[in-house]
Formats: structure tokens, C-alpha cells, sequence
């Protein structure tokens, strides 16, 4: 094999008879039009899709007692592979499983309680025919997605769901444009109706999501992300302003926390007030107590409460706040959550 030549040399005589590809673009009345193509196809799939396979199809994933299997080849396998992490996502045992690998080994993965769905736009794919045999010796309940009327995959599979496609957008009617979006459209709304049938909550979906900030906005609470004991900058009301400097700078939070001798909240002195009692009062700011120019009506939160609730009630009117103390039933001083935490803990 020659290699290929050095990108200077001038490649005119060699493109001679392709002159078309030179000058490309794409204009816009021709993007819409293909996008227009693309919606009346879809539209096509939707307006012939037999509920009545899809709803049988649905309930008989919602029944299985065993893991779902999705398996198909090419780019379909990448649409199988995609709503198995989804179904996943979603708390449903489910799994992808190669055609190929099956028939060295991983077939073993199937039992009389699973399903497996074959996703095949012609359902004459070899692979999936080879498979079918072995995975009917498994006992697994077959069922096949395809979109070419009388195909033999569908012939030998316990079930088929026909997925209506017009033709694909390619202009040859050859590359797998339309009938994945299809086969795309049509598992994720399936997994969306056993989401529903489930009764998801939005803390099963975000517990699969810890790491997100989906799943961190589901799971963590306030006392999850909240600073405490040693961390807290706390003083006392009688406490003098100039005394009290070191532990309003040094914990990161912007403010005192006043609390009285039962640890309860008093209210809250924040840097700023610094700033404006320094410019009010000058030098008596020095025999000024932090109980004095505290403010005593502060916003708090409880530990119980979802974290991404403090950040919404940080940022709510009349003025937005940079920290929010956390306080129990008895309005006793637990924590503080800041801005930054919050910012932090990826929320």
C-alpha cells in the first residue's frame, strides 16, 4: 500500500472527474429541507406504529422476572447498547449482549427468565439468525424490532414489533439515518412508560446517579454538605467586634454565628456588617459587641433539607446571601452551608 502524498503537492489532476467535490457547502433552504424530510419520516413511523404490538412488547418487559437483553449489529447495536444503559438507569435489570461474543461464551448469560430484544431494520441480519437457535435453547422469551414486512428474523422469534419506516434520509435509501432514530425513539419511550409503571421516584432515579448533578441534587441533603463543630465560626453576643476578627476571617464562611450559652442562634455578623460598622461608628467600633450590630433575623435552613433547596433559598429576594446557618427544631446551631460548599459539592 503507497502512503499518502505530502498535503502541498496539488491533488487537480488527480481529482479529475470528481470537480464536484470541490467548492463544498451546504446551503441553508437545503438543511431545512432535509430537516422537513427527516420530521415527515418520523411522522410516518408514528402514524403506523401498532400500539397494540408496542403495548404487549411493553408489558412483557415490565413482567420479566430475569434481565432484558438487547443485542443487534452494526449501528444497530449501538441504539440496543443505549437503551440497556438507559432501562439501567432506570433501575431495570437489563444488559447488551453481542451476537458475536454470545456464540463464543456469553451466551451463558441467558436463562428461561430473561428476555432478549433483537434490533434489525431487514431482520435478515446473520448474526442475529445464528444467535436465535442458541438463545431459544436458553429458554429466553425472543422478541425482534425490525421494519422490512415478512423478514425471517421476525419468523422465528416468539414475538416481533414492526417499526414502520418509509424509507432512510440518504439519498440512496442505504445508510441507516431513519430507521435508528426510529429504533432510538421508540426504546426510549418504551423505557420511559416502564419508568412510569414503576412509579420512579426522583430519589431511586438519582440514587443510579450519585455523581451527577442530577443525583447529587436528588440525594444530597444540607446536613450532607455542611460545615460543623470546629469548623463553625461561632461567638457570643457579648463578644467585642475587634476581639472577634481572627474567626471571622479564618473559617471561610464570611460571617459569625452568635449563639447564646444553650448553643442556640442569636444571629448572624457577617464581613459586610464589619465594613459598614467600621464606616458608621469609626474608632468605637473597638468597644462595639458583636451582639449589638448582629443581625438577629437571619435566614437558616434544617439539616434535613435537600441541599439544592438552600442553594434556591441563598439566591431568593429581597437579597441574595452567601452562606445560611443550619439550625434543629430548637433553633439550635448545627451548621453552616455556604455558597461556595454548594458550588463545591458540584450542585
Amino acid at each position: 500500500m503507497g502512503s499518502l502524498p505530502p498535503s502541498h503537492l496539488d491533488f487537480s489532476s488527480a481529482n479529475h472527474g470528481n470537480e464536484h467535490h470541490h467548492h463544498q457547502e451546504i446551503s441553508k433552504d437545503n438543511l431545512l429541507a432535509l430537516f422537513k424530510s427527516q420530521q415527515d419520516l418520523l411522522n410516518h413511523f408514528f402514524k403506523h406504529l401498532d400500539l397494540s404490538q408496542t403495548l404487549d412488547f411493553s408489558r412483557i418487559l415490565l413482567s420479566t422476572s430475569g434481565t432484558v437483553f438487547f443485542t443487534g449489529v452494526g449501528k444497530s447495536a449501538f441504539v440496543a447498547n443505549k437503551i440497556s444503559q438507559t432501562l439501567i438507569s432506570l433501575s431495570f435489570r437489563s444488559s447488551f449482549l453481542s451476537p458475536l461474543d454470545a456464540l463464543h461464551g456469553d451466551i451463558g448469560a441467558l436463562s428461561s427468565r430473561d428476555v432478549l430484544v433483537l434490533f434489525s431494520k431487514s431482520g435478515s441480519t446473520e448474526e442475529l439468525l445464528r444467535l436465535v437457535p442458541c438463545a431459544k435453547a436458553r429458554g429466553a422469551f425472543l422478541v425482534s424490532l425490525t421494519s422490512v414486512p415478512g423478514n425471517p428474523l421476525a419468523g422465528v422469534c416468539d414475538m416481533n414489533v414492526h417499526l414502520p419506516l418509509q424509507r432512510e434520509l440518504c439519498p440512496f435509501n442505504l445508510a441507516p439515518v431513519t430507521s435508528t432514530a426510529i429504533q432510538m425513539v421508540f426504546g426510549d419511550t418504551i423505557a420511559v412508560a416502564l419508568m412510569a409503571a414503576r412509579n420512579l421516584t426522583n430519589g431511586e432515579y438519582g440514587a443510579n446517579h450519585p455523581a451527577g448533578r442530577i443525583g447529587k441534587s436528588l440525594i444530597f441533603k444540607v446536613k450532607d454538605v455542611m460545615k460543623k463543630k470546629e469548623e463553625l465560626p461561632v461567638c457570643k453576643e457579648g463578644d467585642l467586634i475587634m476581639d472577634q476578627l481572627v474567626e471571622l476571617t479564618s473559617k471561610g464562611c464570611g460571617c459569625l454565628l452568635v449563639v447564646d450559652e444553650h448553643h442556640r442562634l442569636i444571629g448572624t455578623f457577617t464581613d459586610g456588617d464589619l465594613r459598614r460598622t467600621l464606616k458608621a461608628s469609626g474608632e468605637a467600633i473597638f468597644k462595639l459587641s458583636v451582639g449589638e450590630m448582629c443581625n438577629r433575623n437571619p435566614r437558616t435552613i434544617g439539616p434535613e433539607t435537600m441541599a439544592v433547596e438552600a442553594m434556591k433559598k441563598m439566591e431568593s429576594p429581597p437579597s441574595p446571601v452567601q452562606f445560611l446557618p443550619v439550625v434543629n427544631e430548637e433553633n439550635t446551631l448545627i451548621g453552616i452551608v455556604t455558597l461556595h460548599g454548594l458550588v463545591s459539592a458540584g450542585l
